[in-house]
């Protein structure tokens, strides 16, 4: 078996005790400092990182504790790290990278008299991605006795402007050794459970039912005791047969690969202190486990306000992304209905929203109930379902069961790829032109309108600058004058115009106006299908606030209703709670006919949680 060896930064010649294969350690990251390496720039910092730096998406699947990443200070800043010269012993020069694929921009080079003679890249090059490094090698061969130089370079500024490195190597064999594991049960119980530490190597899980993969997702195991328990919900394949499989490499220096200890049952560890762990938003929605983002898919029908919410069911950081399922009657109490949207070989779920389809225009509709249809991005290259490179394109699903169960169109993708990385396409139907209106992000701060008359088939009607992601449109009377009308365009940060549209095209009446100056509330979407008779225009948010030391992450701003208004700097929209929170209200205090007077607190006898 191969010997990981920790001898500080640079190892030039080690011989391990392996004869089959020997392994020489170029460098471990472990130190302080760089040690011989020249630094050029601000990118890298003086020496290695420890993980992820502030803004970062979660970094993995470095070895030990420290590696090469040059996010410090964000993607802006650039640099150069070179190593001093070794000498080529062994035909295959391995190492770990991610970040940003840029060819020349964000790599690792290996330079023989100077020259590059291989080059690799990490494999983001759009939003979303992973911070998760992977294995690269290189075959060097040809190159045996010369002595060569490692470059890594960052000269990027821009998205994914940064790389990511850790333990360069050589070696006999291109790869680490895996070692595949799997289990086969019958699923006769509601969870399987699997054990996630932060930081841990991730591992891909593939979920096989009756022999055809239905699940695959990553997952930081944990090795030893976890630092909390997720769940993959086995009601769906109820009496079928599942085999749930993964591998490790032998690099790893885990103890062992968490494996044994996922296990299926009833319930799941944590159910016992659900919804009270000590620091569980109470009317903020969040979710049982995992991550969540964007609200998706609002829409209200028969008496339930349904929130979809892109969500990794599999651990605390961005991934995996798959649409979660809430519903509420009221607003303020939500029921989770679990995971309804999952990924498949269009790729992981991004953003987009939900109708009612009352005139059956899909023909989707097979019973009594009208169909909800799910508009959402299909985000290409993301997911371990297909190989990487493929673009963002837009799909549906449809429900026939009040959102209970979804079944993809079989047509997917209805819109193949545009442009850029277009996504979130929002859904409402325009009843002056008898349509479905879609607002799409195309890139570079546009948005795209297209109309459609069965949501399958989308016509590009008009473009407009301005925004960016999450995209909105709806219309609101003027001060209540329900014959004075004028429609909302807004992006992912909230900021939003003011103006006419006519089922094409968007007039702006106003300049970009500026709705939230907190760093909490981002890619927020209004509700459809609101009854007439009510008229409210509700409006859900993400509530962009790290949870640490929890078994799930981030929430949902409380429900508002917005209305448009007249002040003296034109029309504005005013956004209030929904008025259902007064339920959580026990007393009223009202305090009236009083001045006003510096250093007295009229509100210091009253009590509450």
């Amino acid at each position: 078996m191969p010997i990981k060896i920790r001898a500080g930064l640079v190892c030039l010649v080690f011989v391990a005790a392996s004869a089959a294969n020997d392994i020489i350690v170029i460098a471990d990251f472990e130190s302080a400092t760089y040690g011989s390496w020249e630094v050029e720039g601000e990118a890298f910092g003086t020496g290695p990182a420890h993980g992820t730096f502030e803004g970062q998406m979660h970094v993995s699947n470095f070895q030990g504790h420290g590696l090469v990443n040059s996010f410090l200070g964000g993607d802006g800043p650039t640099g150069r790290l070179l190593s001093p010269p070794f000498s080529i012993q062994h035909p295959f020069l391995n190492f770990l990278i991610g970040g940003g694929m840029h060819p020349g921009e964000t790599c690792v080079n290996l330079l023989v008299d100077g020259q590059t003679v291989r080059t690799a890249t990490g494999p983001n090059d759009k939003p979303g991605g992973t911070e998760a490094l992977k294995w690269a090698s290189w075959d060097v061969a040809e190159f045996r006795g010369r002595d060569a130089r490692i470059e890594i370079v960052d000269e990027r500024s821009d998205g994914w402007g940064h790389i990511n490195v850790d333990y360069i190597h050589q070696s006999d064999r291109s790869d680490p050794e895996v070692v595949r594991l799997s289990r086969t049960i019958t699923a006769d119980t509601r969870y399987l459970n699997l054990p996630v530490k932060n930081g841990a190597p991730q591992q891909v899980v593939t979920v096989e039912v009756d022999g055809a993969v239905q699940r695959m997702f990553t997952i930081e195991l944990a090795a030893g005791e976890p630092d909390f328990w997720v769940f993959l919900e086995l009601e769906p394949f109820r009496g079928k047969t599942v085999t749930y499989r993964t591998e490790r490499f032998e690099y790893e220096e885990s103890t062992g690969s968490g494996f044994d200890a996922i296990h299926a049952s009833d319930t799941f560890p944590g159910a016992d202190s659900l919804y009270r762990e000590t620091y569980r938003p109470q009317f903020h929605f969040s979710s049982r486990r995992g991550w969540n983002n964007d609200p998706n898919g609002l829409v209200y029908y028969d008496g339930e306000w349904h929130l979809f919410y892109q969500h990794n069911p599999y651990g605390w950081s961005w991934g995996n992304m798959t649409w979660g399922h809430a519903v509420s009657t009221d607003l303020v109490h939500w029921t989770e209905l679990g995971d309804a949207i999952h990924p498949d070989g269009l790729g992981t779920i991004f953003s987009g929203s939900a109708v009612v389809d009352t005139h059956n225009t899909t023909g989707f509709k097979s019973g009594d109930i009208d169909p909800i249809v799910a508009a959402y991005t299909s985000a290409g290259g993301t997911n371990a379902f297909w190989s990487e490179g493929q673009p963002f394109t837009q799909s549906i699903a449809y429900s026939n069961d009040r959102g209970r169960t979804w079944t993809k169109y079989e047509g997917n993708p209805v819109q193949g790829h545009i442009r850029g990385d277009n996504r979130d396409p929002k859904v409402f139907w325009h009843e002056p032109s008898g349509q479905w209106v879609i607002v799409l992000y195309l890139e570079e701060k546009r948005f795209g309108f297209f109309t459609s008359s069965d949501l399958k088939s989308w016509q590009l009607q008009s473009e407009i600058a301005g925004f960016y992601e999450c995209p909105e449109l709806f219309e609101l009377p003027v001060d209540g004058d329900l014959d004075n009308k004028k429609w909302v365009l807004y992006g992912g940060a909230g900021d939003y115009m003011i103006g006419d549209f006519d089922g094409k095209t968007f007039t702006p009446e106003s300049d970009l106006i500026r709705y939230s100056y907190s760093d909490f509330f981002y890619a927020s979407q209004t509700y459809n299908n609101v009854p007439t008779a009510e008229g409210r225009r509700i409006q859900i948010g993400w509530g962009r606030i790290n949870i640490p030391g929890m078994p799930f992450n981030q929430m949902m701003t409380f429900p508002v209703e917005l209305t448009l208004h007249t002040t003296d700097d034109g029309i504005r929209m005013v956004a209030l709670p929904v008025e259902e929170i007064e339920q959580l209200r026990s007393r009223v205090h009202r305090v009236s006919g009083q001045a006003i007077v510096p250093g007295e607190n009229l509100l210091k006898e009253i009590q509450g949680e």
